[in-house]
């Protein structure tokens, strides 16, 4: 039977054509006016061409050329419709903004923003466009019959999602049990080294998805380890050994990465490792053939006197030149039981139990991991669909679910092409990211969103609906190592990893389409015309692009740039293909026209130098995510932001020079997340926080500067009565007369407060918060206000700061019975808190205050 190819995941790109060729804002608006006909016969074909797709795709699996051929056609005429559906889509939301007088606001020229907005010439050009599309469409229909695709309705996305109610065997615990001998064994030969005065190598070798990873990683935080060596570093190599690179990550993994800033990364990887015993992890290793690169870098690391450096590699040649004097540990397959645990553990749901007649099959399924954990976990995902015997039949009957002649498993095709056909291609973009990157899952979410991969529902919206996807895929073990981690401003967020195989899934699936440059690329075409999606991340990144784009000009939906842009972009017009940007400018203008922009629907600018947006940036009507985090030079924002309706989200936390919000909010109805609110002095060209009102705002909110609102006691409760808000942060400038949170009764929703220098005596009805942190709080002098001892169910941290004032937790000084009042307190932080005498009642105090991780610093 022919081994499963990935498919090309064309479906979901119709679909989204079929669908933005159906919006109502096109009849609404009006914009397709005289071309009504070929906009009728185009809706009536593309279903058409979606009901023979999956037999297509079928054919194209059983490697018939024609069918292959087909179904690139159909993704080259379908990427094209879809842009010329965006611009009928941008020309509605433009006479929209008119309409509501946003040309006259500019203030400027507007036919330099709309030079081909006559209605006349945008009939004729549109016209022409859409007949080229309909043509195309017409010939593939034609092909379609002649070869004889036969009609196989897509099924339809679930609208209902499953709970994943299986129990996932944790690789961690797993490992320390089936690797116990290996870890013991390593552990040896590293602790046994402690006299040698040469640097000692042990190379793990073992093909892709046997756990070398898993197994360095208990190694790095075995105890013993822990404490034979005064310098851990761990760097993921992956992708490319360049020496300078790979010297600079080993500083940066290291708790000293600020020293000697101004050095080269070898000066300062020798001065780093020096006369320490230092254990060094260089996993995934596979880039390393040629021994001078090791030479080189092997010279900057004689540290102390047993110092060692631990490295997993696939590849038996790399483990040779860097281990030269000692023999690689080759990690063996899992045994059998530990394959069948993961199996059992996690193929059957809990609602279904164990169907004796699939037990019996499990020892089939097992074989055919040979011993790979990768491979077992991969296939549970598959096989946790199917409950029947036949299902389970032709998974076990296929053969090479894994090799290690290759070092390829063919099961985790198996497991992608099992996918949903709109999950397809949400984790097939993923190639754009390089290997071991740390994926934001957020932003990721609104990437998918941005170019359109997540399917309308009308009971979710696309955030929503882009979790349910993510959360499917980690079940379906495709992404892992999942952390929570907070910036500098106190934002959270959540990153992901993919595995080396599962990126080399992606790749399979994108490889025309995704390009990775994480070094100068050669000049040998390294952008082809196919290109879609561009991850750089290299030195002068804005010449690489500049050269590149010189002459040729490819249709780049995803520009992500991980390097600084230090001087100007060039060749502005071919940027007009973009849906997501992301840039970290080290000038202070932004540089790229917005007439260029109309179908950007992501910009992210984190960390840029930025002083100000320019003001026609507002012509961004597709606009989605607006990210301009850690911006610590951004004084503004664009006054005409209000006619940018398609926003959901804006960042804004870390910019600590904004004055104020730009005037209009309210209008932007779609608007979830707004990390920073600054209220500004009331005027004309300022927001009031007031217009947040009807807005759904969810997640994290602070807001800045409350001396400057008005009626500020009623608008900050109503911020508190947001159900989707989880995080409230109130500030003011500094400490004045205050009553704002005197009645303040938050949402029980609302899990953590933060507040600084509030001038009131007494804080409002706060009993159902998780968090509450209170900063510079001077006059603050008691918590409650009557004798009536109140509990905190839920507060697990408290931290008290600079509250001068602070007397007593109740505003009566009399107990009339003893009472818990933070049965479930954590943490507990008081600090310059001078007049306070007592502490309250909690599980927490019951005992020395060091063991109890409570800290009290009095004034």
């Amino acid at each position: 039977m022919a081994e499963l190819v990935v498919t090309m995941a064309i479906g979901p790109l119709v679909s989204m054509l079929k669908d933005k060729a159906s919006s109502y804002l096109l009849d609404q608006c009006k914009v397709m006016e005289g071309m009504e006909e070929q906009h009728k016969i185009l809706k009536r074909k593309l279903p058409a061409i979606l009901d023979v797709i999956t037999d297509v795709e079928e054919q194209a699996m059983a490697q018939r050329e024609g069918a292959k051929a087909w179904l690139q056609e159909l993704r080259t005429v379908a990427y094209g419709a879809n842009e010329v559906f965006d611009e009928f889509k941008y020309e509605a939301l433009r006479r929209e903004a008119k309409k509501n007088g946003h040309y006259k606001k500019l203030g400027f020229d507007v036919v330099k923003l709309f030079p081909t907005h006559n209605r006349v010439a945008f009939r004729y050009k549109m016209g022409r466009k859409l007949c080229l599309i309909l043509q195309a469409v017409e010939v593939l229909i034609a092909e379609m019959q002649v070869f004889g695709f036969k009609c196989q309705p897509q099924p339809p996305v679930p609208k209902e999602w499953r709970h994943t109610d299986y129990v996932s065997i944790d690789p961690q615990e797993i490992a320390s049990r089936s690797r116990h001998e290996d870890k013991k064994n390593i552990i040896g030969i590293l602790v046994g080294e402690a006299s040698n005065a040469d640097l000692t190598v042990v190379p793990v070798v073992a093909m892709g998805g046997l756990g070398k990873t898993t197994l360095a990683q208990l190694i790095y935080n075995d105890p013993e380890i822990q404490k034979h060596f005064q310098l851990l570093l761990w760097v993921c190599v992956s992708d490319t050994f360049d020496v300078n690179s790979l010297a600079m990550s080993i500083v940066e993994a290291s708790p000293n990465k600020n020293v000697d800033l101004d050095k080269p990364p070898l000066d300062r990887l020798q001065k780093l490792v020096s006369g320490q015993r230092y254990l060094l992890v260089l996993d995934d290793v596979w880039d390393n053939k040629e021994l001078h690169k090791w030479e080189r870098l092997k010279v900057c690391l004689h540290g102390g006197m047993g110092s060692a450096v631990l490295t997993t590699t696939r590849d038996k040649r790399v483990a040779e030149i860097m281990g030269a004097e000692r023999a690689a540990y080759n990690l063996n397959a899992l045994e059998d039981h530990f394959i069948k645990e993961i199996i059992v553990d996690s193929a059957f749901s809990s609602e279904n139990g164990k169907p004796p007649k699939l037990l019996n099959m499990v020892g089939e399924i097992v074989k055919r991991c040979s011993g790979s954990p990768l491979a077992a976990t991969a296939l549970d995902s598959v096989l946790r669909t199917k409950t029947s015997v036949e299902e389970w039949k032709a998974i076990s009957s296929r053969s090479s679910i894994c090799t290690y002649e290759t070092g390829i498993l063919p099961i985790l095709k198996l497991s992608y092409n099992d996918l949903p056909a709109h999950m397809n291609q949400c984790f097939a973009f993923c190639a754009i990211f390089p290997k071991d990157y740390k994926i934001n899952v957020e932003k990721l979410i609104q990437l998918w969103i941005a170019n359109g991969f997540i399917p309308e529902h009308k009971e979710d919206s696309p955030e929503t609906f882009g979790k349910h996807i993510f959360d499917e895929l980690v079940s379906r073990s495709f992404f892992l190592d999942l952390e929570e981690s907070k910036d500098s401003s106190g934002y959270y967020s959540r990153t992901c990893k993919i595995h080396d195989l599962m990126h080399d899934i992606a790749m399979s699936v994108m490889e025309k389409e995704c390009v990775v440059a994480t070094m100068e690329p050669s000049k040998i075409e390294w952008l082809p015309d196919t290109a879609r999606h561009l991850f750089l991340s290299c030195e002068e990144a804005e010449g690489i692009l500049n050269d590149a784009l010189e002459k040729k000009a490819p249709a780049i939906q995803t520009l992500i740039c991980d390097s600084p842009i230090q001087s100007s972009l060039q060749h502005l017009s071919k940027y007009n293909t973009l849906h997501a940007l992301k840039l970290c400018l080290r000038i202070e203008s932004f540089p790229l026209k917005p007439k260029y922009l109309h179908h950007l629907r992501y910009l992210d600018l984190s960390w840029s130098d930025i002083e100000a947006l320019p003001e026609d940036i507002s012509i961004l009507y597709n606009l989605q995510v607006l990210d301009l985090s850690n911006c610590r030079c951004l004084e503004r924002l664009p006054r005409q932001m209000k006619y940018m309706t398609s926003l959901c989200h804006l960042y804004t936390h870390g910019c600590w020079k904004l004055k104020s919000m730009p005037p209009g909010l309210e209008n932007l109805t779609k608007l979830q997340s707004l990390t920073v609110f600054v209220a500004g002095v009331p005027g004309p060209d300022c927001a009031d926080v007031g217009e947040l009102h009807g807005l759904n705002i969810g997640g994290q909110l602070e807001l800045c500067q409350v001396e400057n609102v008005e009626k500020a006691e009623e608008k900050v409760a109503n911020l508190g009565n947001k159900k989707d808000l989880s995080e409230l942060t109130v500030s003011w400038t500094e400490v004045g007369d205050s009553k704002v949170l005197d009645k303040f009764e938050p949402h029980g929703g609302l899990q953590v407060l933060k507040i600084y220098s509030y001038g009131g005596e007494c804080m409002g009805m706060l009993q159902n918060m998780v968090e509450i942190h209170l900063f510079r709080c001077e006059r603050l002098r008691f918590l409650f206000r009557c004798s009536t001892i109140l509990t905190f169910p839920r507060l697990k941290v408290l931290m008290l700061e600079h509250l001068l004032d602070f007397e007593r937790w109740w505003e009566i000084d009399e107990r009339q019975e003893e009472q818990t009042i933070f049965p479930v307190l954590e943490k507990l932080f008081i600090s310059n808190c001078g007049k306070l005498v007592a502490l309250p009642e909690a599980p927490l105090l019951q005992g020395p205050l060091v063991e109890k991780e409570a800290s009290i610093r009095p004034h």
